[in-house]
């Protein structure tokens, strides 16, 4: 967990619950021994460079301290171009017609007293995480004028300041949430996860054990919805178990993840290079993984409709290039439903892959974490199904085919080694290898990321060892972070 300190220049009399110090006290007594993971507020000047607060953010970004407002923010603020209000383009217009006048309002950690412009304080606070904001809006011809610069403590009168103090108390309470007295962890998770999505990579059942093994090895979790992830840097880690799209929370939440220094699971890289199975095909290709035969293709007209019948025989299949759980993937027999198929792809996506057809009875799923094997499954067909899942069927239990989940070592040695190989050209996170073996013949169908984690499926060999794994790959990674 972290302690939290406010910084100021000079002292001045705060709120009880409080931790309020100077810049002096910080520059001289900081970083201590043994120290907590610590948080800093800084409510010092940072209006000129170089100033006392600009040297306040600078110093506890080098001490390993998460700070409001960092650096970037300090000079972004600063050096705001005439371009910036293209980013708020969606509001400003609209915002224009509500101004009777020049506006401005005081953003205190994102919140503003006026409440129908409430929407527009967050929106800022996103894009500069700051205490206190001073937001001018003037009406104009094309919309609003907008001017955005942050407030040091002394510009503010003494109702403001009551104001500021009263959301900066519930900010350190709820966002930055305060040490437990009675569990002490080493670090903060986030596990993301939509309750509500029908094809979760993981059930309840699993998400709890994700949670259990968590606190075992010093990691408190709290589990979020995307629109909860706001202020990501309280967290030390991000989890994704919700289904990765890229254009998507998933991706722009890992991404900002990482930005601000978190371990995330999954990585923005492997989302893009898993979620594109254009990508997948073309890294298969030049890095020698053996997969099916694959035309990439951008048209429906004969001649590209030749192209495959010279290079394929039917049955072929038809996949968008993003998709997931056996959605977006079609088996056509002849060119008619080949044609019709295709102009319904390229409806909306400039690409679409056509691969051979291989038919077996189950696939594999190699689960793999930072290039070891961690789990084996066979996925079997769903009945009268060419696919696992047959989302077709009016019947649940005709949706998805059964599980035969085994041990590591008894999975058969070609299949690993492609399992590895494959993973390794997306990187070091959490993978789900599917595979089809037919005879001699080893093919990798595709790299997951976000595999399926459900309880009594994947970790029907290895049991709540397979979420202390997972969890410990994420202390290994913050004590890496740390030592670095």
């Amino acid at each position: 967990m972290f302690n939290t300190l406010v910084v100021v220049d000079p002292l001045e009399i705060a709120p009880e619950g409080l931790n309020v110090i100077t810049f002096d006290e910080y520059l001289s007594d900081y970083p201590k021994l043994d120290e907590p993971r610590t948080r800093i507020i800084n409510l010092c000047d940072t209006e000129h460079y170089l100033s006392r607060g600009y040297y306040c953010s600078l110093l506890a970004e080098s001490r390993q301290h998460r700070v409001l407002p960092s650096i970037n923010t300090i000079n972004d603020l600063r050096y705001q171009e005439s371009s910036e209000e293209d980013r708020f383009q969606t509001w400003l217009p609209k915002l224009s017609a509500q101004l009777e006048g020049p506006l401005v309002l005081n953003v205190y950690f994102g919140w503003t007293a006026n409440e129908a412009l409430r929407k527009v304080g967050k929106v800022l606070f996103e894009r500069y995480p700051s205490p206190v904001l001073r937001v001018s809006l003037t009406p104009a011809s094309h919309g609003a004028e907008l001017a955005v610069e942050r407030l040091s403590l002394s510009a503010l009168d003494a109702v403001e300041r009551g104001v500021f103090y009263e959301r900066l108390r519930i900010f350190t309470e709820q966002v930055w949430r305060r040490p437990s007295r009675k569990n002490k962890y080493r670090w903060d998770m986030a596990i993301l996860h939509n309750p509500d999505e029908a094809n979760a990579p993981s059930d309840s059942e699993a998400i709890k054990r994700f949670v259990k093994a968590a606190a075992n090895v010093g990691i408190e979790v709290d589990l979020v919805r995307s629109e909860q992830l706001k202020h990501l840097s309280q967290y030390d880690a991000l989890f994704i178990r919700e289904t990765t799209q890229i254009d998507h929370p998933t991706y722009r939440l890992s991404r900002k993840g990482e930005v601000e220094g978190l371990v995330v699971i999954d990585d923005a890289t492997s989302i893009m290079r898993c979620c594109n199975k254009i990508f997948l095909h073309d890294a298969f290709s030049y890095n020698g993984v053996s997969a099916p035969a694959t035309l990439v293709v951008s048209g429906a007209e004969d001649k590209e409709l030749d192209r495959i019948e010279a290079a394929l025989e039917y049955p072929v299949v038809l996949k968008m290039p993003e998709s997931s759980f056996s959605i977006g993937v079609y088996k056509v027999a002849d060119r008619t439903q080949l044609r019709e198929k295709l102009l319904l792809m390229l409806e909306e996506s400039a690409l679409a892959l056509v691969q051979e057809y291989i038919y077996t009875e189950y696939d594999w799923r190699i689960g793999v974490l930072n290039g070891r094997a961690i789990y084996a499954c066979k996925y079997f067909m769903a009945r009268d199904h060419w696919q696992i899942y047959n989302h077709a069927s009016s019947r649940k239990s005709g949706q998805s085919g059964g599980f035969e989940t085994i041990p590591t070592f008894e999975a058969p040695k070609a299949v690993l080694e492609a399992a590895l190989k494959a993973s390794a050209i997306i990187g070091k996170g959490l993978y789900g290898v599917d595979i089809k073996q037919k005879g001699e013949r080893i093919y990798v169908i595709e790299v997951n990321d976000n595999p399926s984690i459900e309880h009594g499926v994947e970790d029907a060999y290895v049991g709540d060892e397979l979420y202390r794994m997972i969890m410990q790959e994420f202390v290994n990674r913050l004590e890496r972070r740390g030592r670095e």
